[in-house]
């Protein structure tokens, strides 16, 4: 196996050498890397890689060779608190789930929650009617029913939720992120559009070439102003929720728009864009931006970026107090109507694999919005944005 993945690298056109290979076998011998795939990666990169340039192909050669190959466990590890929680929620298959019914529109919801918090007494789990855990009923948690209201408790998978009776807290994005970044930088360059500003800092090898030769020969100096990136960028990101499983590649983005653009603001949002965003999600609760402001502030040469995965509730960006965190007095579509039309050089990015966009309704409702201006947020889609945001 060893031979293959060093045959493969230069087959790759990783200049590895021999002498490097036999330093790395060597290291094996010495047991620098027991056991660990983890361990083995990082000696072998560190060993066999020489320039920064050849880490992309070094990577793809890696998980080609050694695909499927794991760290060993301990046997004797005990099995997690979540597994043993999840042994005593309820399982329904396919045809059960068929047979729970949705109790049929936002109205008819709402208005039997009303009445269930006024008639029920006490606890409840397992049932189809009352808010308890575990059961088909349309509210509460831990079950299943195809349009409902969760209250409280942690979202466990099914996310059919249309509204949510809850405290949520979400994290701010890092900013600091490098892993991953290096190919998104290249690809948010295409947007860049470049202008002298500023103090007079940097040489004009031209014309002091030219005004020395007018001058006899006497040195003469001309300064200009640094290059910048022109381009001012709002960006919009989605937190918490189901955005929780692509926290990772929206650092990253985050990270490289942080060191590409000189003129970025960001704000957070959930789900859909209402009538207020925030900075600080740890303190989101007590340090609103509203978003008419943020319309008055910003000219409409911004150029806007919205990146979320679009799967939410129907009800969410079509109708009146659809939030699922709270009771907003006008539909997530006229606040994102509002936001196009003050922005019309605007893109959304999606984590969600484009092959999957189909199967979700409210991403389908969001890209009509946004006049089909959605793309993956992927390398290719990126750079597909970027070129939609520079016509």
């Amino acid at each position: 196996m060893f031979i293959t993945f060093f045959l493969e690298l230069r087959a790759a056109k990783v200049p590895a050498s021999l002498r490097e290979f036999l330093t790395l076998l060597e290291g094996m011998q010495q047991r620098v890397a027991l056991f660990d795939i983890d361990e083995f990666y990082f000696l072998s990169r560190t060993t066999l890689v020489k320039d920064e340039r050849n880490l992309d192909r070094f990577d793809r050669v890696f998980g080609h060779v050694f695909k499927g190959i794991e760290t060993p466990t301990d046997p004797q590890t005990e099995l997690p608190d979540e597994w043993l929680k999840k042994l005593g929620e309820r399982y329904l298959t396919p045809e059960e789930k068929a047979q729970v019914e949705a109790l049929g529109g936002w109205e008819k919801l709402m208005e039997t929650l009303r009445q269930r918090i006024a008639e029920q007494k006490g606890r409840h789990q397992g049932g189809n009617k009352w808010i308890g855990t575990g059961g088909t009923s349309p509210f509460g948690a831990h079950g299943y029913n195809p349009e409902g209201v969760r209250i409280g408790q942690k979202s466990e998978g099914n996310r059919s939720a249309v509204k949510i009776w809850d405290k949520r807290e979400f994290r701010n994005l890092d900013d600091t992120v490098e892993l991953g970044t290096r190919n998104i930088k290249l690809a948010l360059r295409r947007l860049r559009q470049f202008a002298r500003e500023g103090a007079e800092l940097e040489l004009d090898l031209p014309d002091t070439i030219r005004s020395t030769a007018h001058n006899a020969g006497w040195l003469d100096l001309k300064m200009v102003p640094e290059r910048h990136n022109a381009v001012k960028l709002l960006l919009f990101l989605d937190v918490g929720g189901s955005m929780d499983d692509h926290v990772r590649v929206c650092e990253e983005l985050f990270s490289a728009a942080r060191g590409e653009f000189k003129h970025l603001e960001y704000f957070y949002f959930h789900n859909c864009l209402y009538d207020t965003v925030w900075k600080d999600s740890r303190r989101r609760h007590v340090e609103q931006i509203d978003v008419m402001e943020i319309l008055r502030t910003y000219d409409a040469g911004h150029k806007v970026v919205l990146v979320g995965d679009a799967s939410m509730s129907p009800y969410e960006i079509e109708k009146e107090g659809g939030s699922v965190e709270r009771w907003n007095d006008e539909a997530g579509e006229t606040w994102l109507r509002r936001l196009l039309d003050t922005y019309p050089r605007a893109v959304w990015l999606n984590p969600v694999p484009e092959k999957y966009w189909g199967g979700t309704t409210s991403i389908g409702m969001i890209r009509q919005l946004m006049e089909e201006r959605m793309f993956p947020l992927t390398l290719d889609g990126i750079d597909r944005g970027m070129r939609e945001l520079t016509r």
